[in-house]
């Protein structure tokens, strides 16, 4: 049973270089996962700050004498012999070369080259969270097609970058998804809501409804073209991971006017699904920009909203 395995607090840091690389090590020698790569660090002794722990780890591992700058996020991870917590910090400087003093490998790695790096599941989201937008609309129904094109420019200005068109109900939605395509994909990244035959023309990303996930085989788009999915349960969530989506949206975190008779899972229900899978995740449901940090305390690499990210 989950209660009774033991608990593991574990801190990593993100080092990065003059040129933008970041630092990668190895698993080597009788740990578990061996030949994977991660973000360097270790686990957090008794008595420990979690900055004294990644100072201690680091000066171990690769030598080096690090200033622990700000939190970035938490991972809840379940392992066959552990519940693991991933906490994550900002290297903001540090003294030294960095060398595998244990014998491990390290490597310096462009960000848009993480994901080609095999990693354990906890590190998953994390780059995720260091490559992909912390917010993600979900556009209302419109009831102006102007207006509601208008909307998605100024969530753009507003900095919103991954925008789902959703407007299901809609008689013009293929239309509009046109539209908002030719205006604006060169300055987003954009989903059209389930068709994936229409993001297929228009050439954007697809947002899977829960309800498509058991039917798929594969991937319905190119890995060049990202694939989100909506998921309320750990099987859902587990299909969207065998997929390969590139996230899914999780919730409702909170109750929400939107769906009122879905009961919310809170946070320690978001948790304890976070922790059974790698998907990069969104919490959805009584969401705000607001809400971000708190969202990545729980393992999530932001928000998603309609309401409260698009423009009054």
């Amino acid at each position: 049973m989950t209660a009774s395995l033991r608990s593991i607090h574990v801190v990593a840091g993100v080092i990065t270089d003059a040129r933008g690389r970041l630092l990668l090590n190895r698993r080597a020698g009788d740990r578990d996962m061996v030949g994977l790569w991660e973000f360097p660090g270790g686990k957090r002794e008794p008595g420990e700050t979690s900055e004294q722990a990644l100072v201690r780890e680091l000066r171990e591992e690769l030598g080096i004498e690090a200033e622990v700058g700000e939190w970035l996020m938490e991972v809840p991870q379940l392992y066959p012999d552990k519940r693991l917590r991933l906490e994550v910090r900002r290297i903001r400087s540090w003294n030294g070369k960095a060398r595998g003093r244990e014998g491990q490998a390290i490597t310096w790695v462009a960000p848009e080259k993480l994901p080609r790096y095999s990693m354990p599941p906890a590190d998953v989201p994390v780059v995720a969270m260091l490559r992909q937008p912390d917010r993600y609309l979900v556009t209302p129904e419109p009831v102006d097609e102007q207006a509601w094109l208008d909307g998605i420019g100024q969530s753009l200005a507003a900095g919103v970058s991954r925008i789902q068109l959703r407007t299901p109900a809609h008689a013009r939605r293929s239309e509009l998804a046109r539209a908002a395509t030719e205006q604006y994909a060169r300055r987003a990244e954009l989903l059209v809501n389930r068709d994936i035959a229409l993001a297929r023309e228009l050439g954007v990303g697809v947002h899977l409804g829960s309800e498509q996930l058991a039917s798929l085989e594969k991937r319905p788009l190119p890995v060049s073209v990202p694939v989100g999915a909506s998921c309320h349960d750990l099987a859902q969530l587990q299909a969207a991971q065998k997929l390969g989506c590139d996230f899914a949206v999780l919730g409702p975190v909170q109750a929400t006017a939107s769906h009122p008779s879905a009961k919310p899972l809170g946070w320690q229900g978001f948790e304890r699904l976070r922790e059974q899978v790698s998907l990069p995740l969104y919490a959805i449901g009584g969401m705000d920009a607001g809400q971000v940090a708190e969202a990545r305390r729980h393992g999530a690499q932001g928000v998603a909203a309609i309401r409260s990210l698009w423009p009054a």
